[in-house]
């Protein structure tokens, strides 16, 4: 758990003092706002931060304002000797202040309101934990069952994930499991479409005026299915405006995170078609980016993703010698033609177990066209220079 706590204000003496004061609290200290921004970036994360109010240059409202932009858990608390009833309202609307303190402060007051505040930011800290692993752990179990129903939509909401992946990485974004989970289940909605429209989209085949009406819907399906979750509003909006003609594209009746998510969906869906039409990933990435239909920003964060596949190559495997983390390179079917896992799939520990269990049953045409980590030469890694990417950074 971290217990980490940050002081700030602009006199060093009155820092010092909160050292010894506070002894029993692991604590770092940083004179003014400005350099108190960079020890956050340089040190954190920090579970607590507690600024003064009148600082020269940056004021105590606007760099907690900061803070929390930076990181939305910390919980921040305003030591001031400055009772000023606009001041605390400032702080409370801008800063959202968890406890605010006026000097002189008794030792034990600060130190419960302390104690306080490392306690609140475990509570967030396990509500987080809940909502992303736990949730994220039955929205992929959903997401793997569906895609014994759909194969072809499933197969491409897998390539989603990784490119969405890729992208919140790059831009560093708070609250990153939504946009992933959005990804995930980008194609629910297919469930309302017909499977020859879907077999017609996967081997690239152009559809009818009336069958893209129908294909444009499975958002709306996707929202109604996914809104009656709760904590999946945001994520629900964002499969919703996925759809180039939506609301959601200009963030109309949404919140910046929905809006962006959406942005980010048509990205990776307008991406994934080139890449599925056998444009190159260079060049697909080229294509997007000349393009005004789409945000700049996250076309620029998925280019990087080009340099990650240059470090990976195809490899024919069977069965028995996949590894989780690898992509599938091209649908894999039974011998009597039946569609299992779509192209672009990632390899997981139950993807395994199914293909395992059709090995016997049904027969699995191997060996496998998969997509694997070249080995670097040892030479590149001792330098320091080119080393395998992290996952979902080089994907």
């Amino acid at each position: 758990m971290n217990t980490r706590i940050l002081c700030v204000d602009d006199e060093p003496n009155i820092l010092h003092a909160l050292r010894r004061q506070l002894h029993r609290f692991d604590i770092a200290t940083a004179v003014g706002a400005e350099l108190g921004l960079t020890t956050f970036d340089a040190e954190g994360p920090f579970a607590v931060v507690v600024s003064d109010l009148r600082m020269p240059g940056m004021d105590g409202v606007q760099f907690l304002a900061k803070v929390k932009q930076r990181s939305p858990d910390t919980v921040r608390i305003m030591l001031t000797g400055q009772a000023d009833l606009f001041a605390a309202s400032a702080a409370v609307n801008e800063g959202n202040i968890f406890r605010f303190l006026l000097k002189p402060c008794p030792s034990e007051v600060l130190g419960a309101a302390l104690d306080a505040a490392l306690e609140q930011s475990r509570l967030v800290s396990s509500e987080r934990e809940l909502l992303e692993q736990t949730l994220r752990g039955a929205i992929e179990v959903m997401s793997e069952i569906l895609s014994l129903v759909n194969p072809e939509a499933f197969g491409r909401a897998s390539r989603m994930r990784r490119y969405v992946r890729h992208m919140t990485t790059q831009l560093q974004l708070a609250d990153q499991w939504q946009y992933e989970v959005a990804a995930m289940l980008s194609q629910v909605g297919s469930i309302a479409v017909p499977p020859e429209i879907l077999s017609k989209l996967h081997v690239g085949l152009p559809l009818t005026e009336g069958e893209r009406r129908i294909y444009a819907s499975r958002g709306q399906v996707g929202y109604d299915l996914l809104a009656r979750i709760p904590r999946l509003e945001a994520v629900a909006r964002m499969v919703r405006g996925q759809s180039a003609d939506s609301s959601a594209q200009t963030g109309e009746g949404s919140g910046e995170a929905s809006a962006l998510g959406s942005r980010m969906l048509r990205v990776a869906a307008a991406f994934d078609d080139l890449i599925m039409h056998g444009t190159p990933f260079a060049a697909a990435a080229t294509k997007m980016g000349h393009s005004q239909s789409y945000d700049p920003a996250l076309v620029a964060a998925l280019e990087t993703m080009v340099e990650g596949e240059s470090r990976t190559e195809i490899c024919s495997l069977r069965i028995a010698d996949l590894q989780p983390g690898m992509v599938l390179n091209a649908d894999v079917r039974t011998r009597a033609g039946l569609l299992l896992l779509g192209k672009g799939q990632e390899i997981t520990p139950s993807v395994i177990a199914r293909l395992r269990g059709f090995v016997g049953a049904n027969g699995v045409v191997e060996p496998l066209s998969v997509a694997c980590r070249r080995p670097m030469p040892l030479e590149e890694e001792d330098t320091g220079q080119l080393v395998p990417a992290a996952r979902g950074k080089g994907e």
